[in-house]
Formats: structure tokens, sequence, C-alpha cells
């Protein structure tokens, strides 16, 4: 069976113009997860319990990982101006740019080996985000979409893999199904959208129009009986109860004190990782934050500047939050990014700097994680990883590995063929497994 994408998009938009059409809402952002496999034990190696949920901090753009988290002290054509600061990790130090990060170093494992082969963007995000390269017979699941089939759901009514100022690419769940894609949102302030119901609509008339619909619908479900149409006929459903539920109270940043709001930080970024932290409290499984601008050609030292005051009291505050609600040990906390910046200074960019996926760096924390430990190592000019190396695939099968997920698991598309969280056969990665307490 060949993936035939136009016939996705056509299927999509039918449902949802008919949503739209009867009843008085759009459904686009509702289209998470519904059951979820029993696949994840109650405990896993050890008698370690899986953490319940994910955060995970998108860096899009590449962010260098030699002017923040694996720096280069005392070599100076490859540091450039870049200071280090102490931090609680014996002989460790971060940017300059990171002094509230550079405080709570002692709550997070450093992988200061990461590195792969591809270093354009949109490829790069993808293999990030779906342990696969894009391919034009199919469309991979993204991480997220993995954990809302294969872990219990534990909110019933909340979609279970929610994006923040992400890409619908890179969050979408492909032979999967739209009921494992996540919910988009795009200003945290403004929550998700389109779940009240019209003041003009009353509840009956709301009733009597899902039922229209859904009679509307049937035609069309039996004339293309798919795994994709089965999949958005659940849209209404879920839709419904996201729109009745009362855990939609965790979408309004309006009930957290200013205070707190200021100390996350005022920008989408800020307020999105409050957000995330509110969904943790919810149950929500998985949710991922970007914050894009780390493409840093020219200009890297103050484009880096610039991107570090967006990061740094942000990510400080969450994972001190986090602990201080007693959710660090059940959450896990990734930052992430397609790949590093070169060691070479380009002066003829402005002191840029260009793409290079041979090294670079990702943080966790949290989720049984270890703190204050660094893993792996690359090599003096921050070129190439040369202990303990990590691949993309051995990252994600990682995340897979905290929440109880056996990473290596086929399971089949629709089309019956195999896939897995860990990435194809020929390149099938390892949890990093020093990394947990």
């Amino acid at each position: 069976m060949r993936y035939n994408s136009q016939d996705e998009i056509t299927r999509r938009q039918f449902l949802l113009q008919n949503a739209h059409a009867y009843l008085g809402v759009s459904l686009l952002p509702m289209l998470g997860g519904t059951v979820a496999s029993e696949a994840v034990a109650a405990s896993v190696e050890g008698g370690r319990k899986p953490a319940k949920s994910v955060i995970f901090l998108n860096m899009a753009g590449g962010m260098s990982h030699l002017d923040t988290f694996d720096l280069k002290l005392g070599n100076q054509e490859v540091s450039g101006p870049i200071e280090g600061l102490k931090t609680p990790i014996d002989g460790y130090f971060v940017s300059q740019y990171l002094p509230h990060t550079a405080k709570v170093m002692d709550r997070f494992t450093v992988i200061n080996s990461m590195n792969s082969k591809i270093g354009a963007h949109e490829q790069a995000q993808y293999l990030v985000h779906k342990s696969y390269t894009p391919r034009g017979t199919i469309v991979h699941p993204s991480v997220g979409a993995w954990v809302s089939r294969l872990t219990p759901r534990l909110n019933e009514t909340l979609p279970p893999y929610i994006s923040i100022a992400g890409s619908a690419s890179n969050s979408g769940a492909g032979w999967m199904g739209a009921k494992h894609s996540a919910a988009l949102i795009g200003d945290p302030k403004k929550g998700l959208a389109d779940t009240e119901m019209s003041s003009r609509m009353s509840k009956e008339d709301f009733d009597r129009r899902l039922k229209l619909a859904d009679m509307l619908n049937t035609k069309f479900h039996q004339e293309y009986a798919t795994q994709e149409v089965k999949s958005y006929h659940s849209v209404f459903d879920e839709a419904t109860k996201v729109m009745e539920s009362e855990d939609l109270e965790a979408f309004d940043l309006g009930q957290e004190t200013q205070k707190t709001r200021e100390a996350y930080g005022a920008d989408r970024f800020g307020q999105g990782c409050l957000l995330a932290r509110r969904l943790v409290e919810a149950e929500v499984r998985f949710i991922e934050v970007t914050l894009g601008g780390w493409d840093t050609h020219y200009n890297n030292f103050d484009g880096v500047a610039k991107q570090c005051l967006k990061l740094d009291q942000t990510l400080a505050t969450l994972i001190t939050d986090l602990e201080q609600r007693g959710l660090l040990d059940s959450t896990l906390v990734v930052l992430a990014t397609e790949f590093g910046r070169s060691p070479r200074i380009q002066k003829e960019n402005s002191n840029g700097r260009g793409h290079h996926p041979g090294a670079f760096s990702y943080l966790m924390a949290g989720g049984g994680v270890k703190g204050g430990f660094v893993y792996g190592k690359s090599d003096k000019n921050g070129r190439a990883a040369i202990e303990k190396p990590v691949s993309i695939y051995d990252f994600n099968s990682t995340i897979g590995y905290a929440l109880g997920i056996d990473h290596a698991e086929i399971h089949h598309s629709p089309s019956k063929r195999p896939f897995r969280l860990a990435g194809p056969d020929k390149e099938e990665g390892a949890p990093v497994t020093e990394i947990f307490t």
C-alpha cells in the first residue's frame, strides 16, 4: 500500500470542514491521542519507576554547543570571546550567557557527544523528531506520537501530545493516524484554540449538529474504510470531551501569579514552558516547546547571547518549579537541537558559525536521570564526538527507556512495513542507560 499524501489531505479537509460547518468549531488542535496500548510496565529495570511525562525543549536552528554547554576554554581560535561560568559540577563550565542555568546544572545530565550525519535543517529536524530520515512513500510518526500510542493515557480528556510554537510537519503521527498527532498551540497565552462553544449555540443545538455531522460522514467512512479515515472518525468524540473537560483550566495561564509568570519570562518560549508545567500537572504525556532562532551563520556571538537571554532564566525556573512541586522525578525534561555549529569562526560572516552535525550537546533532567553528570566528550575543537558517542537514534531510545517503552519493539504501519522508536534496523539506537540513577 503506497502512502498517498493527497488522499490524506482530502480526507482531512472533508472532516474538518464538516466539523466547522456543523459543530461551529475547528477541531484541528484536538487531534491528540486516544486510547494507548498497555505496553508500559509499572516499573522498569532495577525497580526504577518510569517517568510519566516528557517536556521536550526544541532549540530549532542548530544551537552552538561551543558557546553554551561544551566550551573550549583556552582554545581562542574556537572559543572566541566566550567565557565560562562555574557550575556545581566539579570542573565543568557553561557559557557566560547562562548564569541562571549554571546554578542548576547539578540537576542535569549533559551529553557532549551527540553526533549526526545530517547538516540540513529540515532533514535534521525530521530526524530529531522521528528517528528516521524523510522518505517520499511514508510519513514517520514523531517521538511524541510514539509516546501517545505506547503509553496508557493519564488524562482521558486532554490530548496526550501537545506542541507549543512547533512545526505541524514535525509533530504529526504519520502512519499512526491523526489521533496520535500533536495538538498544536501557537500562542501559549491564548491556550488551545476553538475549545469554547459559541455563545449563540445551545447545548441541545450543538448535540443536534454533532449527530447530523456524524450521519453525513457515515457514507464517506463506508466508501473510504481506511485506517486514516477511521482515525479521523474519533475527532468528534475527542473534541466533545475536550470542550466539556474541566481540565481546560490547565491552559489558563491567568491562574498563575504575576510573580510566577515573570519568573518564566514574558516571551512565547517562557510562557510556553509555564504552560508545559501546567500540562504536566494535568497529566499530559508529551509536551514540546520550541525556541527557534539558533541559526547563527552571521554574528554568532551576538546571536547566541540573545537566544540565551530567552533560554536561561526560563530553563532554570522550569527545573526549579518542577522540583519544588514534586514533579521533577516523574517528568523528563529534554533540551535538544538538530546539530551544533562549526568550530571555525567565520570572520567573513561577521564571526558566524556554520552547520556542524559532527558534535553537539543535549541536556536531560528529571525522570530518573542523574544530576550533575557529564556524559561523553568531543575533541579539543568540538569537531567530533570522541568518547561515548550518542546518535539521535540512541537519544530517542533513551526517551523511550525513561518512559518504560521498548525502543526496539517492532510496530507495523497499515501497509505492514516495520518501524520502531529506535529508528531503522541498520542504525538501531540503544538507550544510554548510564545516565540513569
